[in-house]
């Protein structure tokens, strides 16, 4: 189950799994968004590689007008799954604390 809430300051807090089953919805929630955007990924527990393909579409989309998308709270799993896939290279990622 994941559940993307808006937060007060603009952040966009990503809860649970970020899988095939919810990258549709994930990425049409995301595609509302413009601008900097920042996903707290503090409570993301795992990202399938739907996942990455809805994050690099947002990316994209983005950059395409003059935004981009930043990672914060990044758990080292997580972490760990996209610098092994390379997102490190074009998404900023933030590490948990």
């Amino acid at each position: 189950m994941l559940s993307l809430e808006s937060e007060a300051d603009g952040t966009v807090a990503v809860v649970g799994r970020l899988d095939a089953a919810q990258a549709p919805a994930a990425q049409t929630f995301l595609d509302r968004l413009s601008g900097p955007v920042v996903l707290d990924c503090t409570r993301l527990d795992y990202i399938s590689s739907a996942g990455l393909g809805v994050l690099l579409k947002t990316q994209k989309r983005l950059m395409a007008n003059a935004g981009r998308l930043r990672l914060r709270g990044v758990s080292r799993h997580v972490r760990d799954i996209l610098v092994y896939s390379g997102f490190d290279q074009i998404i900023e990622i933030e590490a948990a604390p």
